[in-house]
């Protein structure tokens, strides 16, 4: 990971986590999981029997993701990549019969994560057109199902890869950029700047006969309720009066 990065601290257990792609057969998919790893602040890529793989052609799809790709490891078996891992989760589409510990993205992120501080783990997901065997499923401690509409269950490899990497990145708690609520040149009305408001409102109704045919209480009342679901500055009471 480049050392200018901001959001990931040398603690945070993402540093732990690996994905495992099991035989994916499609380079664009790989690159799509690869630009999803840097969206999401994940770093380690194990390839194990991949069907085409280029960097040159990832990284012009999935640009500036080269610390991702100088890290990434091909291997020809899943033993290789699951080395040294103590948590391995698996994936699938729906689940199956055979008796697994299912979960979803969001019930699983806290285990991943809790194992990820002790040592390395593993998120394997399989090939595009079958997925997983239940001989590698059978390898995993649990098997990640992310929801779906029943109509149409089936995910690309990117998306599904990118559903659980955002779960992992919020249970993570990284400290992220609050959401923009845009710029306030002041500060919140007062109450008094508040009442000059509704007074020049009620002024303003009732010169054009607003009320002839209304109670003025209850529409105040109405516009009271409205505007104070959000919180006007003074510049905005000002604009309104």
């Amino acid at each position: 990971m480049p050392a200018t990065d901001p959001f990931m601290s040398p603690a945070d257990p993402r540093h732990n986590v690996v994905v495992v792609l099991h035989e994916p057969q499609n380079l664009v998919n790989i690159a799509g999981v690869v630009r999803g790893m840097a969206n999401m602040g994940l770093e380690r890529l194990a390839l194990v029997d991949p069907a085409e793989y280029d960097v040159h052609r990832i990284t012009g799809i999935a640009h500036r993701t080269d610390h991702i790709l100088e890290g990434a490891r091909l291997l020809t078996s899943l033993d290789d990549a699951l080395a040294g891992t103590v948590y391995v989760v698996g994936t699938s589409a729906r689940a199956r019969t055979a008796q697994r510990n299912y979960g979803r993205p969001r019930d699983l992120a806290p285990r991943i994560l809790a194992h990820a501080r002790e040592a390395p783990v593993a998120i394997v997901f399989g090939r595009e057109d079958r997925g997983l065997s239940n001989e590698t499923l059978d390898r995993c401690h649990d098997v990640a199902v992310v929801p779906t509409a029943a109509e149409y269950s089936s995910l690309n490899l990117a998306q599904a890869f990118l559903v659980i990497a955002y779960e992992l990145l919020l249970e993570s708690g990284r400290d992220q950029p609050p959401s923009p609520t845009g710029k306030r040149s002041l500060g919140p009305a007062t109450a008094d700047e508040l009442e000059e408001m509704y007074g020049a409102l009620r002024g303003g109704l009732e010169s054009i006969d607003f009320f002839k045919s209304r109670k003025p209480e209850s529409v105040m009342r109405t516009l009271r309720t409205a505007l104070s679901r959000g919180t006007l500055d003074t510049h905005e009471a000002r604009l309104l009066r």
